[in-house]
């Protein structure tokens, strides 16, 4: 408990904590479309491949805004880049409210919630911006738990949607805004670490090789995260005829996991390293994906195997973001907002195979196959980069370097002074 109040004396908890729900609630509007496809598919009589395109719209176009929105908060701040985010989510589920009535209009407004989608690299950075190195992992982790946005959509949209009618959950949505954009602007001081740089260095991490490694661990992590929540409301719902309300209480138990071990993974690499335990996670993703898809008899079996998977998910997205501000220091928004724009789109791989290996050969199981083969991949190529990773910017495993301490500092000057004498 004491390190903990040390953690949170050693920067500015009140904007840790609106950066928190702000990613929270507009998580939980990006996922809106997953969490009541099963209402959306059978008010449009959709088929397998059209449910799984249409819950993937969200989270491409989610990807697509997020390195807009980093760059542009590297100009206007990260708090500022914030509040414009959640004002133009209240506007596009005010739209939602009142003009989605087919299934060509929720694909376009598959887009418009792609803007709640953009936060995530803006959220770590602000929320993390006031922290020591050493408490960057957890202080990130914190964060990106907001990532439990997933469980509010799906607990709450389902009933609400069997009440009200699907349509008006929008309008409700948009009205919950107003909670994380009065946090933000009464309790969030924007960081000291901001650098003013061209737009060239800005998208330098573009043209890194470190940029793109992460950037396709993260699509496992993050895109199997974010890919799983807003398919499962439909795979439960299709695979074992439970209600629509049962199959978002049963997805929430999964993402429930994410959501809470994230914070887990953050805390662990910053002692055993991100690239240790995300090797761990990418084992464990593959045997769970290919184990769920194995167990599709039983709902009992699956759910369990899935909340296995996704607190293995959760532990690599902070895994993962425990390394980018070690590679990345001044610019971690920016990165982060690139790296996530990637893996994202590895998001939106998920509902589009599992609809078209359900629709072509009558199961999902190949959906979690081709994932499950892609999380090997990764592991491979992860194994071989750090490598270089642990000789250049990172401790073994993937720890922080130790700071030095004054009288070492002095030592060095010291010696420095005596070379150059």
């Amino acid at each position: 408990m004491s390190g903990f109040k040390t953690f949170l004396r050693s920067g500015h908890w009140p904007t840790l904590l609106a950066s928190f729900l702000y990613f929270d609630f507009c998580f939980a509007v990006w996922v809106l479309n997953g969490a009541m496809a099963p209402f959306i598919s059978e008010a449009f009589n959709l088929s397998a491949a059209q449910k799984g395109f249409m819950i993937s719209v969200p989270i491409l176009a989610g990807a697509f805004m997020r390195f807009p929105l980093g760059v542009l908060s590297q100009y206007i701040g990260r708090k500022n880049a914030a509040m414009v985010e959640m004002l133009l989510v209240m506007a596009a589920l005010a739209g939602g409210f009142f003009f989605v009535d087919s299934y060509d209009s929720v694909l376009a407004m598959g887009v418009l919630l792609g803007i709640a989608g953009a936060s995530f690299g803006v959220a770590l950075s602000l929320g993390s911006g006031w922290f020591p190195p050493r408490y960057k992992g957890l202080a990130m982790g914190i964060a990106g738990a907001g990532n439990s946005g997933t469980v509010l959509a799906v607990l709450f949209a389902p009933p609400l949607a069997t009440a009200y009618g699907w349509q008006t959950v929008y309008g409700l949505a948009a009205c919950t805004m107003m909670i994380p954009m009065l946090v933000m602007w009464f309790a969030a001081k924007e960081p000291p670490d901001r650098e003013h740089q061209s737009l060239r260095e800005h998208v330098a991490c573009l043209w890194e090789k470190d940029g793109w490694a992460f950037s396709l661990i993260y699509v496992i992590t993050f895109g199997g995260f974010i890919g799983l929540a807003s398919f499962l409301p439909t795979y439960f719902y299709d695979q074992f005829k439970v209600t629509k309300i049962e199959a978002g209480q049963l997805t929430m138990l999964a993402t429930l996991m994410g959501s809470a071990v994230r914070v887990a993974g953050g805390y662990v690499s910053d002692r055993i390293g991100g690239v240790n335990t995300l090797s761990a996670v990418l084992v464990m993703v593959a045997l769970s994906l290919v184990l769920c898809g194995l167990a599709g008899q039983s709902v009992v079996v699956t759910t369990l195997l899935f909340m296995l998977c996704f607190a293995a998910l959760g532990a690599g997205n902070g895994a993962l973001f425990q390394l980018v501000p070690l590679r990345w220091p001044m610019s971690t928004a920016v990165a982060g907002s690139m790296i996530g724009e990637i893996g994202a789109l590895g998001g939106g791989f998920i509902p589009n195979a599992m609809g078209l290996s359900k629709q072509y050969a009558g199961t999902y199981l190949w959906g979690f196959v081709a994932f499950a083969l892609m999380a090997v991949a990764m592991l491979l190529m992860l194994r071989v980069v750090q490598i270089r990773w642990t000789r250049t910017w990172a401790e073994r495993g993937g720890r922080a370097r130790a700071e030095p301490t004054p009288s070492a500092a002095r030592k060095s000057a010291v010696k420095k002074a005596r070379a150059r004498a």
